[in-house]
This record gives structure tokens, C-alpha cells and sequence, in this order.
């Protein structure tokens, strides 16, 4: 596509600290959920912390050459909450997050030396456009339904059973969606750069006087932003390895070995989709990544930068389609522009009015934003496969295996490891392709009519 920043190119110093916000912003609300789903005393600031930190190392790692940011990984959600739940103390709960991001980061090591010795050929064959287009697609599908969820929120009742649509919340979505979408389309230059800032606060500002009105009236279906948010600020990011040091003597090996089982599988799982993201990260900056700075080397930066991350956030990390889809949308995949929103990061997490005020925006607000992000991700892998002949049953098949497997969530749960519906159509369509890619060829539509003359 069409950059107005490419990866080497580097905006004015003031543009970039926009930039920066405006990437942080993508990608917040999804790192910052991870410790919050999780609870028992993790940190979102920590998380923050962890991301930007892990960010920097896989810059480091990948030579400054992929603009994506890495946040808290939703995978590992299970093998967190296992992480917890085998603990014989909440310390050593946190203990078990350090031990378990390390685990994964090994996996990635491992498969990233495997690759370095065996070359990315075998991955372009097993994986093609047919296969891997529409598995990016369904990254973006896939999360459809959280963005709807947060753009349409709804109203329940004391059982918490919704009874009907939150019809204010819902108009902050349109607002932030449309005027996102007209400051992209119609703005000037630096307006197309920074058109999810522009809809945000314009999102935010309309969110702001139902919330006043709300909170005058008693209407609590208005009130959309939760200031008490303020009034439990965290000055400090709570670091997930002072908490784990205090469990010293505590590990024991039989835990050691849960949290190994709980971690190794659900990273092999994760590695399907690190080659989705970096295959469509390719398409949009129109650079194979994959063999430069090399997959070995992603692998890596994603590996390494997950263990250092959790160290401090307790979170694994990955790339995220967030931040992607802003690159996609804005145009800008300046690397300094990511290495600018990891270093804000790192410094916001110890300013807690700040990191407290993003997470004042309302999920209604970023439900609108997310419409964007997430279909930007779908319809770049749909682009993949315009070159594909769809005429061809063997490449029909696949494609249509992995829309259905993946738009129809199919997702399987072995033991405590749980397949993705990403990673599900991945295997399927690989295993369909495997399968059809025996056959002969299709013979052209035009020489089959001629035979039937």
C-alpha cells in the first residue's frame, strides 16, 4: 500500500509523540484487559510497563525493521490463570507468570534456531497466499465480535441479563466510528495521520455529557465514564518479579511442571499466528519480513521480549493486530514512530492520572475504533488472495475451510490447552492444502468449452 512514512522514514520530533500517543491508544485497552481479566493483584500499569520494555527488545532483536508494538498476549489467559491457581501463595502465583513466559520465550528460541538452519522456504510452501490469506483475514474476523460487543454495549437487569441496547453508548460508537473514518478520508495530511486521536476525543468528549447528564439525574444507563477510576490510583507499577521474590523456597518442581504444561503448548499455538501477523505486516509495508529481517529473528524479538515483558508485567507478550491496523489505516509504519510508543509506555506507567485517564475510556468509545482496526486486518487478508485463481477447487477448498472453521469459531480445548479458532482454520486450511495440492491442475474454463464444442 501507499505509505506516507515508510519503516525508515522518521516525522518531525513534535509529530512523533503524536504518533506514539496514537499507537498507545490502539493498543491499550487490550494490554491493559489482560491484568484485569487475571486479577489477584496484578498490575496494569506493570503490564504497560512490560509491553513497552518487551517492544524495545524485539526492535533490538529484528533490527529495527518491523513496526508492530507488542502487548499482553489474550493466549496465555488460561495458562495465567493456571499459573494462580497452582500456587501455594499468591506470591508465588507471580513466581509462576515469570516461570511460564519463560517457557514460551524458550519455544520460540528453540523454533527460531530450527528456522535459522533449516531457511523459510518450507514455511512458504506449507503456507502460502492461499493458506495464509484468509487466516489474516480471520484474525480480523475473529475479533469482530468484541468490537460489536463494545460498539453496541447493552443494558441488564440485576440478574445481569441484558434487556436492551444501550442507546448512548451506542451513539459514541457511531460518533468515534464516522468522524475516524471522515478525518481519515477527508482530512488534510497530518488529519489522515492521527484520525483514531481525532475520534477517540471526539468519542470521548460526547461520552463526557452523557455522563454529566447521568450522574444529574440518576440515570445510571448514561453514565459511561467511570471517574472513581481516580480515587483507586496506583502511583507505583506493582512489578510482577518483586512479587515473585518473596516466594523464594516456595516453587516446588511438580509446580514447575504444571506451569510448563499450562505455557509450552499454547506457544506453538501462538507461532501460527506470529507468522499471520508478519505475513500481513509484510503485505502492508511491501517488504517480506520473513526474510529480512528473517523469521529466526521475529521469532526471537517475540520470544525474548515475552520473557522480559512478563519479568515486569507478568504478561506474555505478542504482536498486536491493533497496532497493525493503525499502521494500515494511518499509512505510517515509521520504526521510530513504534520505538516512540514503547518509550511512552515505559514512562506513562509511572504517571498513574494518565495511564488512570486512559483507562477511562468508555469500551463503547473503543468499540468504535476497533471496527476499524479489526476490519482493516480482514480485508488485508482478503487482498492476499486477489492474485489466487478461486476458479481452482483446490484453492477454493482451502479458502472456504478456513473462513468457515474460523468465522464459525471452531476451537478445541486438549487437556489445558486450548487451539484457538485462528490457529484451527491455520492447521485445517494447511492440512486441506497439503491434501488438494496432490491433484492436477484445473484446465482453464475457456479450453474446457472449446472440448465441450
Amino acid at each position: 500500500m501507499n505509505l506516507v512514512y515508510g519503516v525508515k522514514d522518521r516525522p518531525q520530533a513534535g509529530q512523533i509523540v503524536v504518533f506514539a500517543f496514537q499507537q498507545l491508544l490502539a493498543i491499550l485497552a487490550a494490554t491493559i484487559a489482560v491484568p484485569a481479566i487475571i486479577g489477584n493483584g496484578m498490575s496494569q500499569s506493570a503490564a504497560l510497563f512490560g509491553a513497552g520494555v518487551g517492544t524495545i527488545v524485539y526492535l533490538l532483536f529484528t533490527k529495527f525493521k518491523s513496526p508492530v508494538f507488542l502487548g499482553s498476549s489474550f493466549a496465555f489467559i488460561g495458562s495465567m490463570f493456571a499459573a494462580f491457581g497452582g500456587a501455594a501463595s499468591a506470591a508465588s502465583g507471580f513466581a509462576g507468570l515469570i516461570i511460564g513466559a519463560i517457557f514460551a520465550g524458550l519455544v520460540y528460541v528453540v523454533i527460531a534456531i530450527v528456522v535459522k538452519i533449516a531457511g523459510v522456504d518450507w514455511i512458504s510452501k506449507l503456507m502460502p497466499a492461499v493458506v495464509i490469506g484468509p487466516t489474516v483475514a480471520i484474525i480480523g474476523l475473529s475479533l469482530a465480535g468484541n468490537a460489536i460487543g463494545d460498539a453496541v454495549p447493552q443494558i441488564t437487569n440485576e440478574a445481569g441479563e441484558a434487556i436492551g441496547i444501550n442507546w448512548a453508548g451506542f451513539l459514541c460508537a457511531l460518533v468515534t466510528l464516522f468522524v475516524v473514518i471522515i478525518s481519515s478520508v477527508y482530512g488534510k495530511k497530518f488529519t489522515k495521520l492521527i484520525p483514531f486521536i481525532i475520534g477517540i476525543a471526539a468519542g470521548y468528549a460526547v461520552a463526557a455529557i452523557f455522563t454529566a447528564v447521568g450522574t444529574k439525574t440518576g440515570n445510571a444507563n448514561l453514565v459511561l465514564i467511570n471517574f472513581s477510576l481516580f480515587k483507586e490510583m496506583h502511583w507505583v507499577p506493582d512489578f510482577t518479579f518483586v512479587q515473585a521474590f518473596k516466594s523464594v523456597g516456595e516453587i516446588k518442581a511438580s509446580y514447575v511442571a504444571t506451569i510448563a504444561v499450562a505455557y509450552i503448548p499454547v506457544a506453538f499455538v501462538v507461532f501460527a499466528e506470529h507468522i499471520a501477523d508478519h505475513k500481513n505486516l509484510s503485505s502492508i509495508i511491501g517488504q517480506e519480513l520473513l526474510e529480512e529481517p528473517g523469521l529466526h529473528r521475529t521469532l526471537l524479538g517475540d520470544g525474548i521480549g515475552s520473557m522480559v515483558g512478563a519479568i515486569f508485567g507478568g504478561c506474555p507478550n505478542t504482536t498486536y493486530g491493533e497496532s497493525v491496523g493503525c499502521v494500515a489505516i494511518t499509512g505510517n509504519a515509521s520504526i521510530v514512530t513504534i520505538l516512540a510508543t514503547a518509550v511512552l509506555a515505559i514512562i506513562s506507567s509511572f504517571i498513574a492520572p494518565f495511564v488512570t485517564f486512559l483507562a477511562t475510556i468508555p469500551s463503547c468509545v473503543m468499540g468504535g475504533v476497533c471496527i476499524t482496526l479489526y476490519g482493516f486486518i480482514a480485508v488485508s487478508g482478503l487482498k492476499m488472495i486477489q492474485g489466487v485463481d478461486l476458479g481452482d477447487n483446490r484453492n477454493l477448498f482451502v479458502v472456504a475451510t478456513i473462513l468457515i472453521a474460523g468465522i464459525g469459531g471452531m476451537s478445541l480445548t486438549i487437556g489445558k490447552v486450548t487451539l484457538t479458532e485462528v490457529a484451527c482454520a491455520l492447521i485445517l486450511g494447511i492440512i486441506v492444502n497439503l491434501v488438494c495440492s496432490k491433484a492436477p491442475a484445473a484446465a482453464p474454463q475457456a479450453d474446457s468449452q472449446e472440448k465441450a464444442e
